[in-house]
């Protein structure tokens, strides 16, 4: 495939004290590639810190930067899909993480497969330098869990910094209306040429990371909505295991009520069986009720996301 310009998309969340060195060295990049025209968006998602000012500034020296900054918090998927839909003019769009656990200096490599036919040029982490043991076990155990669950295989430790093909963004901005995006499920539900790319993830230059726990938990269960159904299908298994059971023991009461009258009455085993039938009702009903939320939070078409202001000093 030919490329004549490339579009960067880069979401900034509370990162004033590296988005400075990461523009550096991103910029000497891009200068390097040769016939090629180059963008560089950035996302800001309303920051508590002064990232956005930091911006203005490298957008005034640096022509070929573009600033979207959000109204309020809408997160990192929404933040890609933002500078994805500025960017549809472009041959191909490179996403990548503003903090430099992402190097730059990949992208001529990028590049160079879309060149050879990819549609989707993904990267993949072989190490990564600034997470815990504990975070790499919970990671690789939630992938394993999702690709259980779904139809769709999702390569665990594949990263949101990759190149997608000015089709792909097109259909994905153009074919998709739903609200709780997971991206890199969604590349792989789109299809068309793949190739993955192996690296390691430097450490943080600066900053720490902004996917706390429970934004990480919020990603979990959306990728778990979007992509499978089957803790639907548990559910009733579940169901139908324990009143399989629950029969096999009203047939077991029944003979020693007539064979053994001398036992006691069985307060504690009637307890324990409501807790533990009344336990699986209640996680059946969760299931359910999570997804009757996902469902509430499409029907209600509010934007995906805002921008309160774009910055750009190209006439």
């Amino acid at each position: 495939m030919t490329v004549t310009k490339i579009a960067i998309v880069a979401p900034v969340f509370n990162e004033e004290a590296v988005i400075a060195q990461f523009h550096a060295r991103l910029s000497e990049t891009l200068t390097s590639l040769i016939n090629i025209d180059s963008q560089i968006i950035y996302v800001v998602d309303k920051c508590t810190d002064n990232s956005l000012e930091v911006l203005r500034g490298i957008a005034k020296d640096d022509l070929r930067v573009k600033v979207l900054a959000m109204s309020s918090r809408f997160g990192h998927q929404m933040s890609l899909l933002a500078g994805i839909e500025q960017a549809l003019d472009a041959d191909a769009v490179i996403m990548m993480d503003s903090d430099l656990q992402h190097p730059p200096e990949l992208i001529p490599l990028l590049i160079e497969n879309f060149r050879q036919g990819a549609d989707v040029v993904y990267t993949v982490r072989t190490d990564t330098l600034s997470v815990s043991p504990v975070r790499k076990v919970l990671g690789n155990l939630f992938y394993k869990f999702l690709n259980r669950l779904s139809d769709v295989e999702i390569n665990p430790n594949a990263a949101d910094f990759r190149l997608i093909s000015s089709r792909v963004a097109k259909i994905l901005s153009e074919g998709f209306a739903e609200r709780n995006m997971f991206l890199r499920g969604l590349f792989s539900w789109i299809g068309f040429k793949q190739v993955g790319i192996e690296y390691v993830a430097e450490k943080r230059a600066a900053g720490v990371s902004k996917y706390s726990l429970s934004r990480m938990v919020q990603l979990a269960i959306s990728g778990i909505l979007s992509f499978s159904t089957k803790p639907l299908q548990i559910g009733i298994f579940v169901g139908v295991s324990f009143s399989v059971v629950a029969c096999l023991l009203m047939v077991a009461t029944l003979f020693t009520f007539l064979f053994d009258r001398s036992l006691p009455s069985g307060w504690t085993t009637i307890v324990m069986l409501l807790l533990l039938f009344n336990g699986i009702q209640l996680f059946v009903i969760g299931v359910l009720g999570v997804y009757l939320g996902g469902i509430y939070e499409e029907v209600k078409s509010r934007p995906r996301y805002i921008l309160e202001e774009e910055i750009s000093y190209r006439e």
